[in-house]
Formats: structure tokens, C-alpha cells, sequence
């Protein structure tokens, strides 16, 4: 089992979980967050805008849906040919996890 951490563009959220959903990935949480990369903010005329918000999505998937989640997301959360501030997708292999309803151990 792995995690999948996304940070993307605000606007892109909608199209990445519905993409996401098309193959067969819904579970998922979905939080707004604020920071930068590595382009250290934005400059837009005289203003500097340090951190950026973006949403970030968390999403666990069993071994034989990483590469397609991974792939999903990247293409859902791509603007035109690529830009600065698209994104990040992180990828964490899972160690345990536990059903707290049950207590049944889930890997």
C-alpha cells in the first residue's frame, strides 16, 4: 500500500479528483495549504507573494494502482505544456495501516 501526496494548483482540484475517480481511486482527504517551491513565491508587478496557496490531496493506493494514480494525477494537474507552481506528488510506501471500526489490520 502506498501514499500519494499531491500538492497542486487550487484550481485543479476538481479535475484531479474526478480523474482520479474514473480510475477507481476515491478515497481520499483534501486540505488547503500555503507555502512554495522552489521558485520562492510569485512576482506579480512590485509585489512579491512569498507563499502560495495550494490544496494538497492524500490518497492511499494498493501496489497495482500506484503507477496509474501517479500518472493521473500528473496529467490532470498539468497546465498547457508544464509551468512553474504545478505541483508536487510525493509517494510513501505504507508500513501498517488499521480500520479503527474494526481493528483489522489493512496491509
Amino acid at each position: 500500500m502506498y501514499l500519494i501526496q499531491s500538492i497542486i494548483r487550487p484550481e485543479k482540484i476538481t479535475e484531479v479528483t474526478d480523474a482520479l475517480a474514473e480510475i477507481g481511486v476515491y478515497g481520499m482527504t483534501k486540505f488547503p495549504v500555503i507555502g512554495r517551491g522552489n521558485q520562492s513565491g510569485l512576482k506579480v508587478g512590485d509585489m512579491i507573494y512569498k507563499d502560495i496557496p495550494k490544496e494538497m490531496i492524500q490518497t492511499f493506493v494498493d501496489d497495482d494502482q500506484k503507477a496509474a494514480a501517479v500518472r493521473t494525477i500528473m496529467e490532470a494537474a498539468r497546465t498547457g505544456d508544464g509551468n512553474h507552481g504545478d505541483g508536487r506528488v510525493f509517494v510513501l510506501q505504507v508500513a501498517e495501516a488499521y480500520t479503527i471500526r474494526s481493528g483489522d489490520q489493512n496491509i
